[in-house]
């Protein structure tokens, strides 16, 4: 029998903590370990117990969740996973928490917390297996940056074209790897289109936070956006975004439908519209990711001409996405996530040749 994952619990609330460890202790897989309700109880359980996973609550008193990761993840790199409320205000500290190096999050039922408690406690079990594979090696004695804006300057010489479109899947690990990929994008580039993995309203502030850092334009996709030089589209939380092409143009269509490859949006619907509407105009990138959501959508791209990149395994927080979509011949290469923004340019630099 293969050994437990440990896990620590760090919540505020004595009743938050008894129903999480009660709900993860449903699973013989896993083991709660301890609690703690505070960052400095935590901190000194973690060295005591070394758990393989840490839940973490966001707002709690003395010092908050991200200030703890921000603190924590340089010193003592551990897989984390954020259990926070779906409030407006929670949204930003869960994407702060995300770029401070949780791996992932689960919402808390945002009102009655009896509703919504079974389903809830179900994706906390499988989150912590997930995360509990997690590298976070990368952190160690790493300086977290703080969001800070960036002129919109060109910063390089690279011509604008109509005809280029550059698709990109992730899931978990996959929004602090966006940012590292396209913050080394110059605003001249091709438009690009993301599907992140992420519940409706993330992905707003997830696209804002992008539009902050990078020389490209970020935003949120809305139906009909067209996709076009130095604009990059994000697809919804909870719809499919397609790519189509009206007369000489790119466009989005975000539209809702059932879960393909376990996800909405999924990054298979996403790649699969690329591959019939643009063709060999387009490049795909797989980042870093559980499962295997994009895989047949880059082998048909891959097919209909297009170049394809994935993520390696020791830059990839889950090795998931990059390594099928490789594996079944959609990802032409492997690459560490730094050489993978040069790589697309290269690519296009091929191309205009």
């Amino acid at each position: 029998m293969s050994q437990k994952i440990r896990v620590l619990i760090v919540d505020d609330s004595a009743l938050v903590r008894q129903l999480l460890a009660k709900g993860l202790g449903m699973d013989p897989e896993i083991e709660v370990v301890g609690t703690a309700s505070d960052p400095y109880v935590a901190r000194d359980k973690i060295v005591q117990l070394k758990p393989d996973v840490m839940t973490l609550d966001v707002e709690m008193p003395r010092m908050d969740g991200v200030d703890f990761l921000r603190r924590l993840m340089p010193q003592y790199p551990i897989p984390v996973l954020m259990v926070s409320s779906l409030t407006q205000r929670g949204k930003q500290i869960t994407l702060d928490a995300l770029d401070a190096g949780a791996v992932d999050f689960v919402a808390k039922p945002s009102t009655d917390l009896a509703r919504g408690l079974a389903g809830m406690l179900q994706d906390l079990r499988a989150k912590v297996k997930q995360t509990s594979k997690a590298n976070v090696s990368h952190w160690k004695n790493k300086q977290v940056v703080r969001s800070a804006p960036s002129a919109r300057a060109p910063q390089g010489a690279l011509a604008e074209s109509t005809d280029k479109v550059i698709a990109i899947g992730a899931s978990t690990g996959g929004t602090e790897a966006i940012r590292q990929m396209v913050t080394q994008f110059p605003v001249s580039m091709p438009g690009v289109v993301i599907v992140q993995h992420m519940p409706a309203g993330f992905t707003k502030m997830f696209s804002d936070r992008l539009n902050q850092l990078c020389a490209m334009e970020v935003k949120e996709a809305e139906n009909g956006d067209r996709i076009m030089p130095g604009r990059i589209l994000v697809s919804p939380g909870g719809l499919h975004m397609r790519v189509i092409r009206s007369g000489g143009i790119y466009q989005v269509k975000c539209e809702a439908g059932e879960n393909v490859s376990g996800h909405c949006p999924s990054v298979d619907v996403l790649m699969n519209s690329v591959a019939q509407h643009v063709g060999s105009n387009a490049i795909g990138v797989m980042l870093t990711g559980m499962g295997s959501d994009g895989a047949a959508g880059m082998l048909a791209m891959r097919q209909a001409g297009a170049r394809n990149l994935a993520q390696d395994e020791a830059t990839s927080v889950v090795f998931g996405m990059p390594k099928v979509a490789y594996e079944r011949g959609g990802a032409e290469r492997l690459l560490p996530l730094d050489r993978i923004a040069p790589a697309v340019i290269d690519l296009l630099s091929e191309r205009k040749s």
